[in-house]
């Protein structure tokens, strides 16, 4: 796995004065903007301590007009432009403005635009960036300079909500940002002939926070994009350096402060009632001539309830009860050209509240101590989830997290108890940690195992970062030879920049005996040494060009018993990022792997023995904010004793508000013209979303994998009556492409079928 690039997560130092308690005025931003040459001198716009937001007597009526006289008395927020041109003159104007009460942080905007036809609403859809217009923002609301919460809207007042974590960088552990994330909030917008308007009121409870007497402090960064000039005005200004995602940065929020604020502790109750009806294809016994399958039906009715109460401003608890996630989408299928197991995203909203709290990562994308997803999944089948309890906070510089669940006896397999606790306690500086973690899995017939580990994350200076990780597993049904057999040991050194060198060595060891049950591990028994060397070069303001970046990696993987190579790689590649959003990558990718067990591609086979093989290709990226966006990804060249020509393509067509087009297609032609083999795999999807408007809605999701000739549909219509109360109903369906192949008798069309019934209504306090 190659450790990606990382963004700076180093703290700017500020000398912008302030004018009493007034934001800097929006001219003297123009002013210092990229209308000159070379680079804007940031940090003379920027705040040295933090700004206080007006506080006011009574609530304001969130109804997206922003006419309360209120809001008139606030000055406006300076606004800087990060895109196209950083530092470049602002074509359209932006008022933003913040206030706070006891219980609520309000936002409002308003949008003008020389243009109101240009304005863009490409979809209903929550949570799905088609290109539109947006107004959002990002708050770190526990002033760590790390975690934050990103909230935003549409003209047409489509709520979008992710959770931000690591400082939104990709640093070679998770994902730093979780789009799952859902919470309790409000947002209201407007359109009229001079463009359009927004007000949000988001709850103190929502947020989490921590108190110093009667003042808190946050980190804040706002922006308005405008879809079709791909213009950002964020505030505050942001260097640079700091990358295209730097406006997602909780370092680089301006803080701010808020007084005598009073957050209720509210309890959110959703109980929920699911009915439906699964059918499965079964085989007569004995076969009946007429009719070798029958159909086996399973009706199912089901309650449940969850259980939300934050009892102060930073802890949050969670209760569930006979749990249930018949409305979460199907996972994309995926094709395997290697011998490992492949690995598919958490997507069940019960465990992305907070979910960062409990990452601890291993190594690459997918390793980690902890993974939820193992949790009411065996093998890609439900398993009943009895329920459980969730509880997250911060207490000073310590973030903790413990859950526990209990699942239901499953294919001849005991009910399990799997449990996890996570802490992690800020050191030295905002940039810097300790944590510690233990999960468990535990159950019957020697099925128990634990796992603890400990790691830290070190800023000594500068851009540097040094992490270490050490996890050690416990199982019953491994026997492992000693201490070091068990476990997992892990460091990186890097520096993060996106401007001038930047680089990333690692060192990685897992024992052959290191068993995470509730974790992932992609590989097991090696000894791991690599190292990623790139710089990055800005481009001047009038270049098509935002960045050129050549970069090198290489990887080498040894057997950790006789220290002889398994895999090595070599990959150089020059990454061009345009202005316009889009980017092109041409590589090339040489690699070693010396095979021992022979292993599977579908029908192919990869016999053992030692290989060296090269390849080629090229990597587009469309600009996501054109109506007609994607990726595509072509690759050429030498595979183990064969060749291999890969396409992938994954377009998306915004037809209407109303109508998203998206899909996919994968094509590998693998030839082994030595042994007189050849395949192709292929793989396809189709995505249709409409959405009448924000509260009904309704997805079909097709797929077609050539490499097990089947395919599925997962079809959810949904009726949002408000936030919290939803009405889902569910169709699943498999689908045998190739009947006859080797079967007898002959398969059924339908691989079988699910429809669900779900209505779920939350009652508030």
């Amino acid at each position: 796995m190659i450790e990606p690039r990382g963004s700076p997560t180093g703290r700017w130092q500020f000398t912008w004065i302030l004018l009493g308690s007034s934001f800097m005025a929006p001219d003297l931003v123009a002013q210092a903007g990229a209308a000159g040459q070379g680079d804007v001198d940031v940090a003379a716009l920027r705040s040295t301590v933090p700004v206080p937001i007006t506080r006011i007597p009574a609530g304001i009526e969130v109804d997206g007009i922003v006419n309360e006289p209120v809001w008139d008395t606030i000055d406006p927020l300076p606004l800087f432009i990060m895109s196209p041109t950083h530092g470049g003159e602002q074509t359209e104007r932006t008022e933003i403005r913040l206030a706070h009460d006891d219980r609520y942080l309000y936002v409002s905007g308003r949008m003008y635009d020389s243009n109101p036809d240009g304005i863009r609403v490409n979809t209903f859809y929550r949570d799905t960036y088609s290109g539109d217009d947006l107004f959002s923002f990002v708050v770190d609301s526990y002033n760590d300079y790390e975690t934050a919460l990103w909230f935003g809207t549409t003209p047409a007042g489509v709520r979008q909500d992710r959770s931000i974590s690591n400082d939104a960088q990709f640093s070679g552990d998770l994902p730093p940002f979780n789009e799952d994330w859902n919470a309790h909030w409000d947002v209201v917008t407007t359109r009229n002939g001079e463009g359009w308007f927004a007000e949000f009121r988001i709850p103190f409870s929502t947020l989490g926070f921590q108190a110093e007497g009667d003042e808190v402090t946050m980190g804040i960064t706002i922006y308005r994009f405008i879809g079709r000039k791909n213009e950002r005005q964020v505030y505050p200004a942001i260097a640079r350096e700091w990358g295209r995602l730097a406006f997602m940065k909780p370092s680089q929020t301006q803080r701010v402060t808020m007084r005598d604020v009073r957050p209720t502790a509210p309890i959110h109750v959703t109980p929920y009632v699911l009915g439906g009806l699964n059918q499965t294809p079964v085989l007569r016994e004995p076969s009946d001539a007429a009719a070798f399958w029958a159909t086996e039906r399973d009706p199912t009715t089901e309650p449940g309830i969850d259980l939300k109460y934050s009892p102060s401003s930073n802890l949050a608890i969670d209760l569930t009860v006979n749990t249930d996630f018949a409305q979460v989408e199907a996972d994309d299928q995926q094709i395997n050209l290697t011998r490992f197991s492949l690995f598919f995203p958490e997507k069940r909203q019960f465990f992305q509240e907070r979910s960062s709290t409990f990452d601890f990562g291993t190594g690459g994308f997918t390793d980690r101590v902890f993974f939820s997803r193992r949790i009411g999944l065996e093998r890609g089948e439900l398993v009943r989830i009895y329920g459980g309890a969730r509880l997250v906070g911060r207490i000073g510089g310590l973030d903790y997290g413990v859950l526990n669940m209990q699942t239901a006896p499953s294919g001849g397999r005991s009910g399990e108890n799997v449990g996890v606790m996570r802490l992690k306690q800020q050191v030295l500086n905002p940039y810097s940690y300790v944590g510690s973690i233990v999960a468990t899995r535990l159950g019957e017939n020697g099925q128990d195992n634990v796992a603890v580990g400990l790691d830290t994350q070190l800023r000594p200076f500068g851009d540097e970062y040094i992490t270490l990780t050490w996890a050690q597993t416990f199982d019953e049904a491994v026997r492992e030879r000693n201490v070091l057999d068990a476990a997992l040991f892990r460091a990186r050194w890097e520096r993060r920049t996106d401007r001038g060198l930047w680089y990333n060595l690692y060192y990685r060891r897992v024992g052959p005996d290191y068993t995470p049950r509730l974790g992932f591990q992609l590989r097991s028994d090696f000894t791991l040494f690599g190292g990623q060397l790139s710089h990055t070069w800005l481009q001047g303001p009038s270049a098509s060009l935002n960045t050129i970046t050549p970069s090198v990696t290489t990887e080498s993987y040894y057997r950790n018993a006789d220290l002889t190579p398994e895999s090595r790689s070599i990959r150089p590649e020059v990454e061009f990022a345009f202005k316009s959003g889009a980017t092109i990558t041409p590589y090339s990718n040489t690699q070693l792997e010396d095979i021992r067990i022979p292993f599977d591609i579908g029908e192919l086979s990869i016999p053992p023995g030692e290989y060296w093989f090269t390849e080629a290709g090229i990597d587009w990226m469309l600009p996501r904010t054109a109506i007609f966006r994607g990726d595509v990804r072509t690759t050429v060249g030498r595979f183990y004793d064969g060749r291999r020509a890969g396409l992938i393509f994954n377009p998306t067509w915004s037809v209407s508000r109303y109508l998203e087009i998206g899909g996919g297609y994968e094509v590998n032609r693998i030839e082994f013209p030595g042994r007189g083999e050849a395949a192709t795999t292929q793989l396809g999807r189709v995505k249709l979303s409409f959405a009448l408007n924000r509260s009904i809605s309704l997805s079909t999701f097709a797929q077609y994998n050539n490499l097990d000739d089947r395919t599925s549909i997962n079809a959810r219509f949904r009726y949002h009556f408000r936030e919290g109360t939803d009405l889902w109903i569910v169709y699943n369906e498999g689908f045998n492409v190739e009947r006859d192949r080797g079967f007898d008798p002959r398969l059924p069309w339908s691989a079988g079928r699910a429809v669900m019934i779900k209505y779920s209504h939350t009652f508030s306090w």
